[in-house]
This record gives structure tokens, sequence and C-alpha cells, in this order.
């Protein structure tokens, strides 16, 4: 063969060659190291699966999905600069957000700063949504403040009056999530630590709203905090008849309810903050029976999604998941990939990783046309929190995560123990 024969059979090679798929690149700082690392892990998980699944339907327009992750080990400045980073050096198209209040907060910042649409999976603290920025999406049922409201509702609508705790004692991380928590429950004003403004006043407070006697309060240092025992007793001494413990980590959930035990508290009703992972469970063992938790996500909750253009259910996720990682997933699994969806409807939406006309699509949404996702359907207020979605309450009794409240969203509810039997 000539080479003028070689070099003609070479381009028409190239031409009948599929061109390269084109990539759309998504960023996404985690805490896989530090005081958030078992959160973030899953948070991994969730992320990674569903691109995985995306991908192998075809991508999103056409693209596939890269996905670009960084370990933040906890801490926020690391977080701001793995975010610059993702932004200035990779390129990316969209990012996913980290876990916490406090990492999120900051970030929100740098992602207002360069245009970015901000998917929240863990960022409650209402601070984040008050700051005017105008592209922040919050994916769970709404800002910590307005937990308090799920408890709140569980005791007037599920516990008869005479048997409801009239004393509480409410403990507490100084941390960004918790402190959310607190002023919602005890009604303290929120305030923006940029000027001091009061951003909401949360009085009179839910537990107050209830008729319920705050006996003791506590408050522990966001690390390092290994005192548990003297926490406890100072509890159980006070008598209170419900105990809220506000923890920044399933860890810190699993550290004082070995200590109440060890203390032999014998409250009648005990709800945390965090707890719905099967790390607490595994550290608590028969402890956690009784023990209340809000959650943004259940198993069994009947949810329809979208993935790639077609149906996915909640049931989908659960199977897809056990697949995948050989374990049943949890809320810290499942709010991500649910971030995931909504970035990849929000990009089909729009027509393009433009963030501009992403934001603007999101915004869109309404209670009749929303984002779809294994959490449920998804629409925003003007700060970026979820319209008209409550929390709901789980209860662990018998090793399993019960669903208790509300009874009315859906089959599957299960009757809530009460009051419960001690530790």
């Amino acid at each position: 063969m000539t080479i003028r024969a070689l070099a003609a059979a070479a381009v028409a090679a190239a031409l009948a060659a599929p061109a390269a798929v084109a990539e759309i690149k998504i960023g996404a700082s985690l805490p896989l190291t530090g005081a958030f690392s078992i959160a973030g892990s899953k948070h991994r998980q969730g992320y990674q699966l569903c691109v995985d699944l995306i991908n192998e339907r075809g991508g999103i327009l056409g693209e596939q999905v890269e996905l670009i992750m960084s370990d933040n080990r906890s801490d926020p400045a690391t977080a701001i600069n793995q975010y610059e980073r993702f932004i200035n050096v990779d390129r990316v198209d969209a990012v996913f957000g980290t876990f916490s209040s406090r990492l999120s907060f900051p970030v929100a910042n740098i992602l207002e700063k360069n245009g970015f649409v901000h998917p929240l999976p863990a960022g409650g603290a209402l601070r984040i949504y008050t700051q005017g920025h105008d592209r922040v999406f919050y994916f769970q049922p709404n800002a910590a403040e307005y937990v308090g409201a799920t408890l709140r509702g569980v005791i007037e609508d599920l516990v008869p009056a005479r048997e409801r705790p009239a004393t509480a004692a409410v403990v507490a991380a100084d941390d960004f999530f918790a402190n959310a928590v607190e002023a919602g429950m005890l009604g303290t004003k929120v305030i923006d630590p940029a000027d001091g403004s009061v951003v909401e006043d949360m009085a009179p407070g839910f537990l107050a709203g209830t008729g319920i006697e705050i006996v003791y309060t506590e408050k522990w240092p966001e690390e390092g905090f290994n005192d548990w025992l003297n926490l406890a007793n100072s509890i159980r001494r006070s008598g209170a008849e419900l105990i809220v413990a506000l923890t920044a980590s399933a860890e810190e959930a699993v550290q004082i309810t070995r200590a109440l035990k060890t203390v032999r508290a014998n409250p009648k009703m005990v709800y945390y903050s965090q707890g719905t992972q099967s790390e607490f469970l595994e550290g608590t063992g028969d402890a956690s029976d009784s023990i209340l938790v809000h959650t943004s996500w259940h198993p069994d909750a009947p949810f329809d999604g979208l993935l790639a253009g077609g149906g996915f259910s909640n049931a989908d996720f659960v199977a897809a998941y056990r697949r995948k990682f050989l374990v049943a997933p949890d809320e810290d699994a499942a709010i991500p990939f649910a971030v995931c969806q909504g970035i990849e409807q929000a990009i089909i939406g729009a027509g393009s990783t433009d963030n501009g006309t992403m934001s603007a699509w999101l915004k869109a949404r309404t209670a009749d046309d929303p984002v779809r996702t294994i959490l449920g359907r998804f629409s925003w207020d003007d700060r970026g929190l979820p319209r008209d979605k409550p929390f709901l309450m789980a209860q662990w009794n018998g090793g399993e995560l019960q669903f208790i409240y509300p009874t009315d969203e859906f089959e599957g509810v299960v009757r809530m123990t009460h009051p419960k039997r001690g530790f």
C-alpha cells in the first residue's frame, strides 16, 4: 500500500471512530477524616452511587459525569480552599455541597461569589440561608431551628396529656447545627455573626409551647470533650423526664447514651438530633431502645424520584446501595444521593451546565412541578429552604429504626413506644 493510501486509510478510520465523550465535571469536598468522617464517608458513597448510575444510563445530556472528590478533614479552611480549586483549577461545571453547617456556612460565601449553584445535603443552620445568597438550595426538610416543631408534634399528637413529660434537660454541643436546634427548642434569638443582627427570634421555643419546664441546660465544647459521665450524672440529678441531647455527630450520641446507661438515668422520653446511623446502634445496643431521632429519610418511605430521565424510587435506591456496598443505607447516604438527583434534573432542565440557568430552573420549581428525589419532592422559598416539607421522626426499637411520625404522611407508620424503658 502506498503512503498516500495509508494516509487515506488512517483518515477514514479516524472519521469512522466514535468521537470522544465529553465530560461534565462536578466537585465535592467532604470530611472523609476528622470529626465528621463517618457522615462524610457515607456522603461520598451516596454521591458516587448516583453518578455511577447516571453514567451507566448514558450520562447527562449525552455526556459522562466525572466526580472529583477531596477530603477536607472536617476543617472549614480546607473546605474553602478545595471549592476554590474545583472552580479555578479543575474548572468544574457544578458542585455538590459538603457535610455540616460548620463547613457549609463559609463555603456558601465562596460559591455565591463565583456564581455557582450550592445544593446543600447537610447545612441546617438558618444563618446559612439569611445571608442573601441567591443560589443556595437545601435538600432537607427545613432549617435546624425548626426541628423542634416535629418533637412538639410528637408530644402533642402521640402522647396523652397525663403521660407527657413535665420537665426537660437540654444539653448540646457548641456546634453550628446543635446550636441551631437548641435555639428553636429554647426560644432564643438567632444572631447573624457578621453584624450581630437578629436573624429570627425563636421565642417562646418549641418546648415551652408544650408547657414543659426546662430544669437543666448544659453546653460542651465542640472538640475534645470527654466528661460524659459527669454530664450524665447532672442530667440524672435534674430529674428531667425528657432528655434532649443535641450532638454534633453520631459518635457523640453514642458517648452520651453509654454515659446515661452507666448512671442509670430513667427518663420518660429521650430525643437526639443525631443517631439514625447504623454506627449508633452498634455503639449503644439495647440502650438505644425508645430513643427518638428526627430524620429526613427512611428506607420505607414510598418516595418516587427521577434519575437519568426515568423513574427511580426510594426502594430502587435501597436496592442499588445494597448491591454496591453490601449494607443497608442510612440518611447520610440517601441525602447526598438526592442532591445529585437534583443537580442532574437542573442540568437537564436548563439544557446546559450554566449555573445561572440551572439556578433559575430550580427556583421555578413548584409543588406541582418539583424536583423529584428519593427524599420526596422539593421546591424552595426565596431563602433556599424547602416549602411545606415536614421532618420525619423515627424511633429505635429492638435494633430497628422505625418511622413513627407524622402519622398521615404515608403508610408504614409504627406506634411509638412510650414511656422509654430506661437505659
